[in-house]
């Protein structure tokens, strides 16, 4: 028998999270023999000698998980390490510490997470030419893995960001940003490595995997691109958020640093670098599609492309969607679904409210569909979902509208068209029960959209 609604959809978020948790996915394709590291079964890194050390350092919401699977291939006698991640992404772990370097909902750095990152920069300036780094790379180590550059302030870093977020910039811009104003990003962490072998480990966040981006590159060379971060400046009127931060850009030099195709080069001291990159927003997506078949839907699946678009682009864009898709379910008596991922970006007005990309998504449906003046469907639901758990600086993963949300905000006479205006999805749907709540997945791969129609 199909489960209703609430539960299918709550089924085929869940499938879509577990299929991109790191311990489900390193061990596919990392392994362990006879002293070396294997890819896919075969040879990857040189064989560390029995004297070598195997240091593991990183961060991000999926660090503490890839943490953990890593120990569970490599030999634990050997290992060692730090990662950063935030509160309620901890655990304890034998040889590698985990540590919780920022608060929940708030994805900007913090004076714990420099510290941190300063601690993994000469643990890998220890190494030795026989040794193994491995770094672990994942969703939201921008924020958990920053040293800022001499003359810019942490707090000079966190005015920019949440000047640009606020904004509408997107991951790509502000991460571009931050790469120019940084120790660690674009590939600094790995140039501080004195190994002879560094493994950067990815599970990317961002639409499309580009490893220079995906948490601001910190195994991957690129220019300084002062130029190119001072026009995203430019572009969000955010010059003057932080003056120290803008002189650093404008005095900047360009360093010139070799393209890194597939992510392997060689850093000034002779350590060599290679990529893997684990999964990203598609695995999710493609997991998402398999639980909603195997429960009797129709799937069309699509993955995310680089397009821009603002959470209330895709609310109106799935209303019209989830029309037609419902008219088709009735019409032939087959239930439909759509999975689609991506992230979209929310410009936030002056004087706003409270929410989340995902949050204004899905309330961005609600007032798209009031305004063709249909009634809403009871065999209809529409959720978008952050994969970490977080959607902006809130405590939930998201939201979803079927018709008891619809008719919960009806009878509380909330005013759909103002909140989405004001970014206050977040308050409005929890009047309606309309909220995700997951908390601390221990992964990130950007966001799912799911449609269900049922006849």
């Amino acid at each position: 028998m199909t489960p209703p609604l609430r539960a299918a959809a709550a089924q085929v978020t869940e499938a879509a999270i577990a299929a991109v948790r790191p311990e489900a996915l390193l061990p596919r394709r990392l392994s362990w023999r006879a002293g070396e590291l294997l890819l896919d079964g075969r040879s990857f890194a040189a064989p560390v000698r029995p004297t070598g050390r195997i240091v593991a350092v990183g961060g991000g919401k999926a660090a503490a998980g890839m943490a953990a699977a890593l120990a569970g291939i490599l030999p634990g006698t050997r290992l060692s390490g730090l990662v950063s991640v935030p509160e309620g992404g901890g655990r304890s772990l034998a040889h590698v510490e985990v540590r919780e370097t920022r608060p929940r909902a708030a994805n900007l750095p913090t004076a714990a997470v420099v510290e941190a990152t300063g601690s993994m920069r000469r643990l890998l300036g220890s190494l030795r030419p026989e040794d193994l780094a491995v770094v672990l790379v994942t969703g939201g180590g921008s924020a958990l893995l920053e040293e800022p550059a001499a003359g810019v302030e942490l707090a000079d870093v966190i005015a920019v960001t949440r000047s640009l977020s606020a904004a509408g910039a997107d991951i790509g811009e502000l991460n571009l940003v931050r790469r120019a104003v940084s120790l660690v990003k674009a590939g600094g962490l790995a140039r501080a490595c004195t190994a002879g072998r560094l493994v950067a480990v990815v599970l990317s966040d961002v639409i499309g995997d580009p490893l220079d981006l995906i948490a601001s590159g910190p195994c991957m060379p690129a220019g300084s691109g002062f130029g190119v971060a001072l026009a995203i400046l430019r572009r969000h009127a955010a010059l003057d958020v932080a003056p120290r931060l803008t002189r650093h850009l404008e005095q900047g030099i360009i360093e010139a640093h070799p393209p890194a195709p597939g992510g392997e080069w060689t850093t000034p001291s002779g350590c060599r670098v290679s990529h893997v990159l684990l999964g990203g927003n598609a695995t999710a997506v493609d997991a998402a599609a398999r639980a909603a078949a195997e429960l009797g839907y129709d799937v069309t699946a699509r993955h995310a492309d680089v397009a821009l678009e603002s959470a209330e682009a895709a609310g109106r864009r799935l209303a019209k969607e989830a029309a037609g898709l419902i008219a088709t379910a009735c019409h032939d008596g087959r239930s439909r679904a759509v999975i689609e991922g991506g992230e979209a970006v929310v410009r936030l007005p002056r004087e706003h409210g409270r929410g989340g990309r995902n949050q204004q998504t899905a309330l961005a449906t609600v007032e798209a569909w009031q305004r063709t003046g249909a009634a809403w469907p009871a065999g209809l639901l529409i959720t978008s979902v952050g994969t970490d758990g977080e959607d902006g600086p809130t405590e939930s993963a998201g939201g979803v509208v079927d018709l008891e949300v619809v008719r919960q905000l009806a009878a509380r006479g909330i005013d759909i068209g103002r909140a989405v205006a004001r970014c206050d999805a977040h308050p409005t749907l929890a009047a309606a029960g309309g909220l995700v709540v997951t908390g601390p997945t221990g992964t990130n791969v950007a966001d799912v959209r799911i449609i269900l129609a049922r006849p």
